[in-house]
């Protein structure tokens, strides 16, 4: 690999990281234009909906003054071919005389998988890819499984005492765990999400809204996992429901046997999905099954133990993040993780981890081996 290639291509990830939370579920993307040994221009996808990141860097190289023709652009993903939101980059690229792409993946999707390559060499551009590839999957990991499998990507995330209790005895007293800090970065998984589940005991013990902060044009379908219907009416989800949509996940059985609850709950603006008595398929792939064919590429967990613990028993979460918070509560916290993750049959490694700091608080974020098959990583 040539180390120019790569240094130029690492920058280029530094801006498509910019994107995320604001692209989904369209993937994060850099580029880097480089004429004479100088960047000459740079961008990156915004926001969903608006231009993407070829097109930003060469808007990049005009504002400066700098006619792009014969320079190499750097790109995180193979530039797009379609039609969309927006026209096909690569149009811009050859109208632009660019003589070289470095790509560092292929874009596995359907409309592309190696067409806006081919449309460049065609146009007598040189083509390279691999540079920096894995570092490109696992930037762009939820949009890569999506596109090959039409599976969705499942995040899940807890906070934690240091002793593994997930929640003060006295709640009314001390709400939190985790600090402010760690709460506003756990706004920036919710950005990049499409739904956030939690199980329905955590609504009844903590009343969540589930929403995004500061607000985003699509808000994450908000989904409950409520076997038996005990949603309380009155919560801030139903109270919501009207402006950020509501699933209600449970069983076949418990919505027919509870029609005037369902009447109510739906009348509330929620929606509700049962989940049939399938033999070879449980509850919650089931449900991953049917958000996933609704376009549903990320999902969040934030539920308890027993929910995090069911997906990851399951082999159903490509992602963990852990807030750890400096507190040992010791009898002043109650529900332990260590207690539910003790029914775990196997070991569950993780990799490609990150470690970072929030006002004390240390955020612990990895992939599993299964995330890791999907997207073809090692």
């Amino acid at each position: 690999m040539d180390s120019k290639d790569e240094k130029y291509m690492q920058m280029a990830l530094k801006l498509a990281e910019k994107g995320i939370g604001a692209v989904e579920p369209n993937p994060a993307v850099g580029a880097v234009v480089v004429k004479a040994s100088q960047i000459v221009g740079k961008g990156w996808h915004k926001k969903f909906g608006q231009p993407h990141a070829e097109v930003n860097a060469l808007e990049d190289c005009k504002s400066l003054g700098v006619n792009p023709e014969g320079a190499t652009m750097y790109v995180t993903l193979e530039p797009c071919c379609q039609e969309g939101k927006t026209g096909p980059c690569t149009d811009a690229i050859i109208q632009a005389k660019i003589a070289r792409v470095v790509a560092a993946t292929i874009d596995p999707s359907e409309h592309a998988s190696g067409k806006g390559i081919e449309q460049l060499r065609s146009a007598n551009i040189e083509v390279q890819t691999g540079t920096c590839e894995t570092d490109a999957r696992l930037l762009n990991a939820p949009f890569i499984k999506y596109a090959t499998s039409g599976k969705c990507w499942v995040i899940l995330k807890w906070a934690q005492s240091i002793d593994g209790k997930l929640a003060w005895a006295d709640s009314q007293t001390n709400r939190w765990i985790s600090s402010e800090q760690s709460r506003k970065d756990v706004q920036k998984l919710r950005r990049r999400s499409q739904a956030i589940l939690v199980g329905v005991n955590t609504v009844i013990a903590d009343d969540p809204k589930l929403t995004v902060r500061p607000p985003k044009d699509q808000s994450p379908t908000r989904i409950v996992l409520d076997n038996h219907l005990k949603l309380p009416l009155g919560c801030r989800l139903l109270r919501t429901a009207g402006k950020v949509p509501v699933l209600i996940y449970t069983a076949e059985e418990t919505l027919q046997s509870n029609q005037q609850k369902v009447q109510k709950l739906e009348s509330k603006g929620a929606e509700l999905l049962a989940h049939p008595q399938l033999p070879e398929t449980s509850n919650l792939q089931f449900l991953l099954e049917q958000l996933s064919s609704r376009g549903i590429q990320q999902l969040l967990v934030e539920g308890g133990a027993k929910v995090i613990t069911s997906f990851l028993q399951q082999h159903l979460a490509d992602e963990v993040c852990v807030y750890i918070a400096p507190k040992i509560l010791g009898s002043c916290g109650k529900v332990d993780m260590s207690e539910s993750l003790a029914n775990l049959e196997r070991h569950i490694g993780l990799h490609y981890t990150d470690i970072k700091s929030f006002d004390g608080d240390i955020r612990l974020s990895g992939l599993t081996k299964d995330a890791l098959k999907e997207i073809s990583v090692t």
